[in-house]
């Protein structure tokens, strides 16, 4: 196998041209093998082989810097550079990240994981590179999907003023994750259908020069424009018009094509922009027939392409797109808003039914804030859809736009709390710390799946911003007996007995209902509630508690930092209440990849944890 030779960085230079497209396949081959078992990113690693194979033999690593846009597809960079045997245990917890880290090799110069980074950190390299007197090259990998967001037009626009060699590519497949929308779309859409610019420049050119007499003044003079030939033939030239040299499009699939690219591109002393076209999912043909569920898929069946595991139970995510449809059913003001995350959130339903009222507004979580805003202002009910990791992105929108003016705008918040296998950046630990502190906003969190339909609808009637947080995987379905209806500001009263109170929030009322089995099994009683509100706190009834209880016990999927225990912990201070309290929360870290169940045990918020905590407690 040509795959074996390929143990460190630049290994691959090494191989003759007959074996570059073998290796491309075993690498083709190897990742589906891998990731049928282990799930990951498929279909956008598919779909730039060559592009990655090209751009290490064209560049020196790790003296060149490579900066890959979300990350998702640098499973191929990954390969090359000697991880071949991290595979195993990918995305896993101890194992290999889905991502770059730079502390995992010095070939991964930038740890990425959010989308339309890539220009931004590149530029600064670019520019490091040029104070510091050093000479490498810089190439940021960015996909079309990357591209609708707007950090991706501040770096290019400031990209511009440049004048030493920053080399962008643009991975162009026609996907992001939910299908690309917008403008920017369009135009790379024209560009894909129009000929190779230099193969028509140049037939443009030679046809003119041939005219008696005045065929080369007419060449000269058309040079001499300030947009020349590229306008006449491609209008707008959006990067050009921004000072940015463009090349292609480009076969993404054609290695030594690429390598040529790259190393013209490379000369050129200031920001130039290589327009790659791939295809996502290539060479599995059930990824390129349906690339957005292979953009990040469960382990799988390679035969069918069918998810090993058949969900029985619905997720979070299904029972919010379930309440959504019905809602939009009965009320013509609800409108949807997703930053290319229709699937990924559920909304897909609700834009069959209401397309009218559903907006994709690409990779632009903060443009998709104070849209909701103005939607609201002019008086419909805007839901905004969006992962927890996500949504920080966008909170001075949230701040500034929304609440200040106490815009009735909804934030379903998917994915909230541990998400596991995608790692530090895409874990929703932080959203009660960063929202509770901003006036006028609500934060609700339910204990199951019934809850989760009755608090989008209280949500839908409410007149201020209000979010709902709610974890990724399947809803929990206990408890069902316990309904209370959704008021303001109070928490439900699940169990109620003495001793310790568990205050749980949202996920957490699952694991405190195990802890308090288990306390009983050692002799100790519980109070069980479940809080439903981060914010307002039901003061009420935690002061009562206090009174009642020798040990108040929080319990939330969030940082301890400004996260709902916190918050109880200082309102008991303030009033002088006598209850010893422990928050059980994730302490001020990171938290890596890894299967979420793990991860809760080494974080001590699963239910054992807790319990010994708790006893330990009453024995001091």
């Amino acid at each position: 196998m040509v795959l074996e030779k390929i143990k460190r960085e630049n290994d691959i230079k090494n191989l003759s041209r007959s074996e570059l497209p073998i290796l491309a396949d075993e690498i083709r081959e190897f990742l589906i093998q891998k990731i049928a078992v282990s799930g990951g990113h498929l279909a956008s690693n598919l779909g730039v082989v060559e592009l990655t194979m090209a751009l290490h033999l064209a560049f020196d690593l790790p003296e060149d810097k490579i900066v890959w846009d979300v990350g998702h597809q640098s499973y191929t960079h990954k390969i090359l550079t000697g991880r071949l045997t991290g595979f195993d245990k990918l995305r896993k917890y101890g194992g290999m990240s889905g991502f770059p880290k730079r502390k995992e090799s010095d070939c991964d110069c930038f740890d990425t994981g959010h989308s339309s980074t890539s220009i931004s950190a590149g530029l600064g390299y670019a520019l490091a590179r040029q104070i510091k007197g050093e000479d490498y090259k810089v190439v940021s990998v960015i996909g079309d999907g990357a591209l609708t967001g707007g950090m991706a037009y501040e770096a290019l626009n400031n990209a511009s003023r440049i004048r030493t060699n920053f080399m962008i590519v643009l991975n162009d497949n026609n996907m992001s994750i939910s299908e690309n929308v917008g403008g920017l779309s369009k135009y790379l859409n024209h560009l894909r259908t129009t000929k190779s610019y230099q193969e028509i420049k140049t037939g443009l050119a030679n046809s003119l020069s041939k005219i008696p007499l005045c065929g080369e003044s007419i060449v000269t003079r058309i040079r001499k424009t300030k947009s020349g030939i590229k306008q006449l033939l491609v209008p707008g030239m959006l990067f050009e018009n921004m000072g940015i040299m463009y090349l292609g499009p480009v076969d993404g699939h054609d290695i030594l094509g690429l390598v040529r690219v790259f190393r013209e591109a490379a000369k050129f002393q200031g920001p130039v922009l290589v327009h790659v076209i791939t295809k996502k999912g290539k060479g599995y043909l059930p990824a390129e027939r349906h690339p957005a569920r292979f953009h990040g898929t469960e382990p799988f069946d390679i035969e069918t392409g069918l998810p090993l595991k058949k969900r029985v139970k619905a997720n979070y995510t299904d029972i919010f797109s379930t309440v959504m449809r019905k809602l939009g059913d009965r009320n013509e003001n609800i409108v949807a808003v997703t930053a290319a995350m229709a699937d990924g959130t559920g909304l897909k339903r609700f834009h069959n039914m209401f397309p009218d009222r559903f907006f994709d507004v690409g990779i632009a979580e903060e443009h998709a804030v104070t849209f909701a805003a103005g939607l609201a202002a002019a008086g419909l009910k805007p839901v905004v859809a969006v992962y927890s990791s996500f949504l920080q992105r966008a909170y001075d929108q949230v701040l500034h736009d929304v609440c200040i003016q106490n815009l009735p705008v909804i934030f379903a918040i998917d994915r909230a709390g541990l998400v596991g296998s995608d790692g530090e950046t895409h874990q929703g630990i932080f959203d009660i710390s960063y929202l509770s502190g901003i006036p006028n906003m609500t934060i609700l969190a339910p204990k199951n799946k019934w809850e989760l339909s009755d608090m989008v609808k209280f949500a839908v009637d409410f007149p201020s911003p209000i979010a709902i947080r709610y974890p990724r995987g399947e809803a929990y379905d206990g408890l069902k007996e316990f309904r209370a209806p959704v008021v303001y500001g109070k928490s439900e009263v699940i169990y109620e007995e003495t001793e310790t109170a568990l205050l749980a929030l949202g996920s957490m009322v699952k694991t405190a209902e195990a802890v308090r089995a288990g306390l009983h099994e050692r002799g100790y009683s519980a109070t069980l509630i479940n809080a439903r509100f981060a914010k307002p706190l039901d003061e009420e009834l935690i002061l009562s508690l206090a009174e009642n209880h020798k040990l108040l016990v929080t319990l939330e999927e969030n940082v301890i930092n400004g996260g709902f225990g916190e918050h109880v912990t200082k309102l008991l201070s303030d009033r002088k209440a006598e209850c010893n309290v422990i928050n059980i929360a994730i302490l001020d870290d990171y938290v890596e990849h890894g299967n979420v169940d793990i991860l809760r045990r080494e974080l001590k918020i699963d239910a054992d944890s807790i319990i010994e905590r708790i006893i330990r407690e009453y024995t001091l």
